[in-house]
């Protein structure tokens, strides 16, 4: 068996991936909460299944629901 299969570091900085994991999960649980909150259930599984290190996340809760909270608060 190769032993490059087992080694789940491949060269990648274990102190960079940990940085990487600490910067994407608050972006993805502030993003799904308010994905869940708006029922935006296409949003909630897209957040939910894609990886993209807080882009997505960051571009869901900045202009999607924002916008769509703005909207509501006009609407009463």
């Amino acid at each position: 068996m190769d032993t490059a299969l087992l080694n789940l570091n491949n060269g990648f900085p274990i102190w960079l991936m940990a940085v990487v994991v600490l910067w994407s999960i608050p972006w993805k649980g502030v993003a799904l909460w308010k994905a869940a909150r708006l029922s935006h259930k296409k949003w909630f599984v897209v957040l939910l299944l894609a990886n993209t290190l807080g882009i997505l996340e960051i571009f869901y809760i900045y202009f999607v629901a924002r916008k769509y909270i703005v909207e509501t608060e006009e609407s009463k």
